[in-house]
């Protein structure tokens, strides 16, 4: 009824050419998406570092004004930036702004310090669009009450 089909070796050359091609082309996309993958974990980690130095910069520069706020209890005697020592290892490319503010209610007076860390690396000077220049800020506030 059905005449049978005899498939010569001329006929079914270029199949494993066909199969090879889509292998290869599964394989690069493949190591694409894990160099891809590789690359922004790497990424990551800097923005963790980076911001980890930024918050215990904030926070060193807090402790810092408040060691100047209280044997005075004066905004005025706290210094709008707080340098690191020259030996401290992890403070490197940061910045602290510091600001205080007083507000009183009856006879207690509440100070509030606000600490503003940035550390940058990289080519961030002038223009921060440098695909080169990684920038975190972070911020932290203090509460205090004196008499």
């Amino acid at each position: 009824m059905f005449p049978k089909l005899k498939l010569t070796q001329h006929s079914q050359q270029g199949s494993a050419l066909i199969i090879g091609v889509f292998v290869l082309t599964v394989m690069f996309l493949l190591a694409a998406s894990l160099i891809r993958i590789v690359g922004d974990a790497d990424e990551s980690v800097n923005m963790e570092v980076w911001g980890t130095r930024a918050l215990f910069s904030a926070n060193s520069g807090a402790d810092a004004a408040l060691a100047e706020l209280f044997p005075v209890a004066t905004c005025t005697s706290v210094s709008s930036t707080w340098t690191p020592p020259n030996n401290a290892v992890g403070f490197h490319n940061c910045s602290v702004t510091i600001s205080c503010n007083t507000a009183s209610v009856g006879s207690v007076v509440q100070y509030r310090i606000n600490s503003l860390a940035v550390c940058e690396t990289g080519n961030c000077a002038g223009s921060s669009n440098s695909s080169t220049c990684l920038r975190v800020s972070r911020q932290v506030e203090v509460e205090a009450r004196g008499n």
